[in-house]
């Protein structure tokens, strides 16, 4: 058995999560990056995606997965610590909801005059991004009756 980590995942709004997992997959800023027990000590800047974590087997062996968007982490100890600015569990994301979120952020469109026009357009996209994971994951975690 592998050995577990202490795992929270805490957004402004409340901790979601203060569990043992045996392995954590975490979508750092610059890609995804794996943590488990002897990970060495590491703060990061999350990004936008999926964190997947994976339970030991005295708690089911199942995975759980979130929906996160920016934030930082901080590893040392065998104890990981998730301060997410936005998470949300993938069975709790509603299609619909979603949906008309990517719809919404599709029909926008930046004036070619707009001030920050880059900023602007980097934020329009990471938005449109944001909409099409939670789909995928709103989908996928329907497949599997999570």
């Amino acid at each position: 058995m592998a050995n577990p980590i202490t795992c929270r995942l805490v957004t402004p709004e409340r901790e979601l999560l203060n569990e043992e997992v045996v392995y954590a997959s975490v979508p750092a800023w610059d890609g995804l990056m794996g943590v488990q027990h002897g990970t060495a000590p590491i703060v990061a800047r999350l990004g936008l995606g999926k964190l997947r974590l994976d339970f030991p087997a005295d708690a089911g062996s199942g995975s759980r997965e979130y929906f996160v968007d920016g934030g930082f982490l901080k590893m040392s100890h065998n104890e990981l610590i998730i301060l997410a600015e936005r998470a949300i569990a993938a069975e709790e994301i509603i299609e619909t909801d979603a949906q008309a979120e990517l719809a919404e952020a599709q029909a926008r469109v930046i004036p070619e005059d707009a001030p920050n026009r880059m900023e602007a357009v980097e934020k329009l996209t990471r938005e449109r991004e944001a909409a099409a994971l939670k789909i995928s994951m709103a989908k996928n975690s329907k497949a599997v009756g999570i």
